[in-house]
């Protein structure tokens, strides 16, 4: 579903991290014109903000998933303030997602090597630690920049859970995989394997992933059938660590024009959940915040309609509407 020419007018007057995106799958844009638009990412709008924003050290606020000096609020105070969004896994997470060429960060691996630990155990780097989310936003992280992250590659194939997806509980002894930490973990094997041709065993191990979130049509616990949240279906953007329905038919269909295969029919219920976000006016709304410190806003206030959760959201239905047809 290609939008109409004022809604495709309104995504191409944004940053260069969307445009370009939204010129390459939506407006069927020649090459020469998206990459000319990705390239201007590291010298305008959101991607040369984050990128003065890095630490000497090779950091982003002086640490690897939180800040130096975070402190979490007790649960006494009654405050929430979220998730840091400032620190190092964070802003190279967003800059590969808008397609900050390797080379703009050249130095970046080898600084990290030698400065950041992982809060965790004062692990290096990029050798990950023992959260499957965090490995394997580092296991992209280092595909794209060109770090040896083979290890932590090998790890997710020694810890995926026997019903098929990943759990960041296992450490406290949890043997039932978690929807957002499969989806994360699917993300991260899926970035390595289109950048390295991955291995068998790397692909059987996505394969059986993506079947654990496929049982359960993206959206249901398999035992009852209800609602795995009620935020599953709600748009929020950016996307961060999140799951939901639309972030996972994100990776659904990257995953499917990667294997060159048409979309799995257990989609359909996500799908049509967020079909039925779109207002009349062809736009998607953002519907919540996911609240935490940044280092600058992505994306516009709950209410208001968001270009990021359009894009995506035409995207899929898109793809989806294209292989039925």
């Amino acid at each position: 579903m290609t939008p109409d020419p004022q809604v495709l007018d309104w995504l191409l007057d944004s940053d260069p991290a969307l445009r370009w995106q939204v010129e390459r799958d939506l407006a069927g844009a020649p090459p020469e014109v998206w990459q000319a638009t990705r390239a201007r990412v590291p010298t305008e709008g959101f991607g040369a903000e984050l990128l003065s924003k890095q630490d000497p050290d090779g950091q982003w606020a002086g640490g690897a998933f939180f800040p130096a000096g975070f402190e979490f609020s007790s649960p006494e105070s009654g405050e929430d303030p979220g998730q840091p969004w400032t620190a190092t896994t964070w802003s190279l997470k967003s800059l590969r997602e808008w397609g900050v060429e390797a080379d703009v960060l050249a130095g970046t691996v080898e600084k990290l090597a030698v400065s950041c630990r992982w809060e965790y155990d004062d692990l290096p780097f990029w050798g990950g630690e023992v959260d499957c989310c965090i490995n394997a936003w580092t296991l992209a992280s280092g595909v794209w920049l060109g770090a040896d992250v083979s290890g932590i590659a090998q790890w997710f194939l020694d810890h995926q859970l026997p019903d098929g997806g990943w759990n960041c509980e296992w450490v406290e002894g949890s043997t039932r995989s978690s929807v957002t930490s499969t989806l994360n973990s699917l993300e991260g094997l899926l970035v390595h394997e289109v950048a390295t041709g991955g291995s068998e065993e790397l692909r059987a191990a996505r394969l059986r992933g993506q079947e654990h979130l496929l049982e359960r049509r993206l959206l249901r616990r398999l035992s009852t059938g209800e609602l795995i949240t009620p935020r599953v279906t709600h748009l929020a953007y950016p996307f961060r660590s999140f799951y939901s329905a639309l972030h996972a038919l994100d990776h659904f269909r990257a995953a499917a024009l990667h294997d060159g295969v048409a979309p799995d029919l257990r989609l359909a219920e996500a799908v049509e959940s967020v079909r039925a976000g779109r207002e009349p006016d062809g736009t998607w709304v953002q519907q919540r915040r996911h609240p935490g410190d940044v280092w600058f806003e992505e994306d516009v206030p709950v209410g208001e309609p968001s270009r990021w959760l359009t894009f995506h959201a035409t995207r899929v239905l898109d793809w989806w509407d294209a292989a039925a047809s």
